[in-house]
């Protein structure tokens, strides 16, 4: 007979078990995904209040809530001398004005998407508090974007501004009666504004004035005068099951406010405040003088620990003579480990006014003449070393070499190194100013079937560059070529000397190439036309005639165009100047990309006005982005889709 098994043990490892389960580590579920943003259940004062002096505000929401970026979203109109106090407490945000309250005036604060909910980070969206210290509110809107008037970027975290007074001194002498900052798109909207007429500004406002005081300041200016309207309106909202389903379609009636295309461009003026920047000596035989602005004068330098004049210096100047350069000839002076003189330049002063200013500067070398001689040494040491391993590799094949490193040589850089086009030419940038160069050193062939047959050529210095000179020469597509120099081809000021060089230059086919023919729809206005790269770096410019740019001999890839109106015929950018009231120079985008392929010759047609300008710059290529949205939808999230 079977033994029967007694209940009692089952029983324990049946309860043993379900301790076990219990006791086992999962995770947990938070129950679904809050997506409800923050609402507001009580202002005090009320929002939209009127007769109100409490400078003391204090808005109440149904949930925890945080400021995100408060210092950058949040703005206050009409703007505060003395920054209020905002400061969150578990569900109320506390406000207090600092400065007097204005009478017969509407207050906004405009938190933008700044106040989110603690827990999951939901958005409220656009919102603003208003309330007035007279018997009305004002509730007329005004919007637009402000874009860099040089390439049209937006402008992210500008004030833009309102005046009532129409007159052009008001912007330097008083502060926005109404402001807005743009956001990541360079979108602004100024809210809480009364009717009447109104002029417009844009100001990157360096000390908290709320007026352009200092010409360091980006500021945009337009000559347009603004009636803020309003009409009726409706939209079309629409409600979704998910990502892919529509719920409902309604249509929802709303207050349009007017003007909502406005279109700022920002600059910054030339002629900036000048101050010298820095100085720097990176090696003994030269230092560098930076200044914050162009200028027309030269400063006047006084040795006063070396005998100077000025042929002792060789002057490298910048364009516009903001970074100077002085090479130093006389080995006296470059051997001193410190330089000490005297420099007498132009300096704005706290009136603003160009003055003489002399300053006693020391400079030493970061690059000493020891260390300068030891590593030429190892260089030495190491060709050497090199040489004894070839020598013993080879051995009756080994050719000796002689050592580089034994003269200091002069090092230069050619661009274009690779395939040329025949527009182009051949551009040596050398370490060092040049002294002299032999032309009979210089040589250029071309090939023709197996010989090398000498070319005529040109090599000339670059005008206003004392270490630059151009190739010159017919380049025939799919051509080869070659450049040979003897040794010592180029002399520096230093007494540094070129090594020979053997270099081959190939003429890209023209089966290679492509061209690009623009047909502009715009008034003949001096239009200079600009083909870009995929970083907006300009490649070619072309002045066009009878409304027309041509672009030959074009390497197959993807460009972009830009446009500017060349009023002054100088053939560059120029900028604006609020004192003149003259505005920056127009410039457009061609709003799509422009694909080639070799072989090609496309014809192209713009409208160069055809589209407003803030649509026109290519997303692919403008660099500020807008600012990301931190609103997540059921639709958005991942457990929601394909259901």
């Amino acid at each position: 007979m079977p033994k029967r098994l007694h209940p009692y043990p089952i029983i324990v490892i049946c309860f043993i078990m379900i301790l076990a389960a219990c006791a086992s580590i999962g995770s947990p579920d938070g129950g679904p995904r809050d997506y409800t943003p923050p609402k507001v259940v009580k202002c005090q004062p009320a929002n939209m209040s009127t007769n109100n002096q409490d400078k003391k505000l204090t808005l109440s929401f149904d949930e925890y809530i945080v400021l995100e970026n408060a210092s950058d979203k949040v703005v206050v109109s009409p703007p505060q001398n003395e920054m209020p106090d905002i400061r969150t407490a578990g569900k109320k945000i506390h406000i207090t004005l600092h400065d007097s309250l204005k009478s017969n005036t509407t207050y906004t604060i405009d938190f933008s998407d700044a106040i989110v909910d603690n827990n999951e980070g939901n958005p409220m969206g656009n919102f603003t508090y208003a309330f007035s210290t007279g018997a009305e509110i004002d509730s007329m809107e005004v919007s637009g974007t402000l874009l860099e008037a040089e390439n049209l970027e937006p402008v992210k975290g500008m004030m833009v501004g309102l005046y009532s007074d129409l007159s052009d001194t008001a912007f330097t002498t008083r502060p926005f009666a109404r402001v807005s900052r743009t956001n990541g798109s360079g979108q602004f909207s100024i809210k809480g504004v009364a009717p009447g007429k109104y002029r417009i500004y844009g100001l990157q406002d360096m000390d908290g004035d709320f007026r352009f005081s200092q010409k360091s300041e980006k500021i945009a200016f337009d000559s347009i005068v603004i009636s803020p309207s309003s009409a009726p309106d409706t939209r079309q909202d629409t409600t979704w099951i998910d990502s892919t389903h529509i719920d409902t379609i309604k249509t929802v009636h709303f207050t349009h406010f007017y003007p909502d295309n406005i279109v700022l461009r920002a600059f910054t003026e030339a002629n900036q405040d000048l101050h010298l920047l820095k100085t720097e000596r990176n090696i003994p035989d030269m230092f560098t003088i930076y200044f914050t602005a162009p200028s027309d004068t030269i400063p006047v330098l006084k040795g006063l620990n070396f005998n100077y004049t000025p042929n002792d210096m060789l002057l490298e100047r910048s364009q516009l003579n903001d970074t100077l350069t002085y090479w130093i000839t006389d080995t006296l002076i470059s051997n001193k480990d410190t330089l000490s003189f005297s420099l007498t330049y132009l300096d704005t002063d706290t009136l603003g006014q160009l003055s003489y200013r002399t300053d006693t500067l020391e400079l030493v070398a970061k690059t000493t003449r020891t260390r300068q001689l030891k590593d030429q040494q190892e260089k030495i040491e190491d060709w050497d070393n090199q040489q004894k391993k070839l020598m013993k590799r080879q051995k009756e094949k080994y050719v000796p070499q002689a050592n580089p490193y034994l003269h200091q040589s002069l090092n230069f850089k050619m661009q274009p190194s690779g395939g040329i086009a025949p527009t182009d030419n051949i551009e040596f940038t050398i370490d060092e100013p040049v002294a002299s160069v032999d032309t009979t050193a210089l040589h250029f062939y071309k090939q023709k079937d197996s010989l090398w047959i000498e070319e005529p050529f040109l090599f000339l210095p670059v005008k206003g560059d004392i270490r630059s000179y151009m190739l010159y020469a017919e380049w025939q597509p799919g051509e080869k070529y070659k450049l040979e120099t003897d040794s010592n081809a180029i002399r520096s000021i230093l007494g540094k000397e070129t090594l020979p060089i053997k270099k081959e230059i190939s003429a890209t086919p023209e089966d290679e190439f492509s061209s690009l023919f623009i047909r502009l729809i715009l008034p003949d206005t001096g239009a200079v036309v600009q083909l870009m790269d995929n970083s907006d770096k300009v490649i070619r410019s072309v002045k066009a005639v009878n409304n027309r740019a041509d672009f030959f001999y074009l390497k197959p890839g993807d460009y972009y165009l830009r446009l500017f109106i060349d009023r002054n015929g100088d053939g560059e950018w120029t900028t604006g100047d609020y004192a003149t009231q003259q505005e920056p120079e127009e410039v457009f985008y061609f709003p799509k990309q422009l694909s080639l392929k070799a072989r090609w010759e496309v014809e192209q047609d713009w409208d160069v006005r055809g589209i407003p300008l803030n649509k026109q710059k290519p997303e692919a290529i403008t660099k500020q982005k807008p600012d990301a949205k931190k609103k997540i939808t059921p639709q958005d999230d991942p457990k929601y889709r394909n259901r």
